[in-house]
């Protein structure tokens, strides 16, 4: 279970960094980042400075559709994911959104492809935000 800070629920949230955020996809999953209004553009560090305001916690969210199978099936999916992604919480920029879609081929995969996927998949938006002055 991720802890309720971390938790994204409002429909805002997941509406937003699904058409703003940055998008990377595997056979798994399809992941997307938005970042605060405040490193849209600029490339970001992983801390925050002691001058400025300190940004939330990064925030994330869950789609698996019934593509992906019936209920028991979504629920394990989503529960996998949750917790690979609740060990790497610290590779997300404070502040983010983070929205991780489920894709069919999910049901099917080990708990280690998922794994891989997903790692493949922040490592790309996380690389991509933080170079600084890329056109988007």
């Amino acid at each position: 279970m991720l802890a309720a800070g971390n938790r994204l629920t409002d429909p805002e949230g997941f509406r937003a960094a699904s058409r703003r955020g940055h998008r990377a996809g595997a056979r798994t999953v399809v992941t997307h980042l938005l970042l605060p209004p405040g490193q849209q553009v600029v490339g970001m560090s992983g801390t925050s400075s002691s001058a400025g305001p300190t940004l939330p916690a990064a925030r994330v969210g869950f789609v698996v559709s019934k593509a992906v199978g019936n209920a028991v099936v979504r629920n394990r999916t989503k529960r996998r994911l949750r917790h690979a992604v609740r060990e790497r919480l610290a590779v997300l920029p404070p502040g983010s959104l983070l929205v991780v879609r489920a894709q069919p081929a999910a049901a099917l995969a080990s708990y280690t492809e998922l794994v891989a996927d997903l790692e493949r998949c922040l490592q790309r938006v996380t690389e991509r935000v933080v170079q600084p002055g890329e056109a988007r």
